[in-house]
């Protein structure tokens, strides 16, 4: 039977906003996120993120927002 990951493993939606009005979807690992949070405080240079789908790199002056679901909330009659 394979291994069930943790609920924190799993990887969060994000949107990613930038000046200009575009925005990428993504799943990132928690760790990948909270590293996205920190180069956007630095606020200039290039930041390299691995998704589900790929590598992508950022230009985090770019940035506008980040965007992230909350993994905790559910919905419907399940905990």
């Amino acid at each position: 039977m394979a291994e069930k990951k943790p609920a924190t493993a799993r990887p969060e939606r994000v949107e990613i906003g930038f000046t200009g009005g575009q925005v990428i979807a993504a799943r990132l690992e928690t760790k990948q996120l909270a590293d996205l949070r920190k180069a956007a405080a630095a606020g200039s240079g290039w930041h390299d993120v691995t998704t589900e789908d790929g590598e992508v790199s950022i230009n985090v002056a770019q940035l506008d927002f980040i965007r992230s679901d909350n993994p905790d909330q559910n919905v419907g009659f399940g905990n």
